[in-house]
């Protein structure tokens, strides 16, 4: 089990005090910033990850000290939390130059392997 936090969930006070925000403005982020789904408690006590309070961190930025709209933090967060997963599963490209020179060695190193097995 983890101990440094990642697990824990945290009710809605607690959010709220961590980003100074109000209950309802949560709430409504919710509604607007499909990253942001808090799971709930058998009580309907919403219950916040770790990411999630960075998300609502993050928001709170691009709203409060960045003056984003509603509409520019949801495209903006969409960018963000995408990029990671983008740079991963594209590699960045190689010139054909390089590529070329590769493959014209490879086929030297094999013609040369090809000309031992023979003798």
């Amino acid at each position: 089990m983890s101990t440094d936090g990642e697990d824990r969930l945290y009710k809605i006070g607690e959010v709220c005090k961590i980003a100074d925000v109000q209950p309802y403005v949560l709430r409504y982020w919710e509604t607007e910033f499909p990253p942001l789904a808090p799971s709930k408690s058998g009580g309907g006590q919403r219950l916040y990850t770790r990411r999630e309070i960075d998300i609502i961190l993050r928001i709170k930025q691009l709203l409060y000290s960045e003056g984003f709209t509603i509409a520019g933090a949801k495209k903006k967060l969409d960018v963000e939390l995408a990029a990671p997963v983008a740079e991963v599963a594209a590699p960045a490209p190689q010139p054909a130059k390089d590529v070329s020179k590769a493959l014209g060695d490879v086929k030297r190193e094999l013609t040369a392997i090809l000309e031992l097995l023979d003798s």
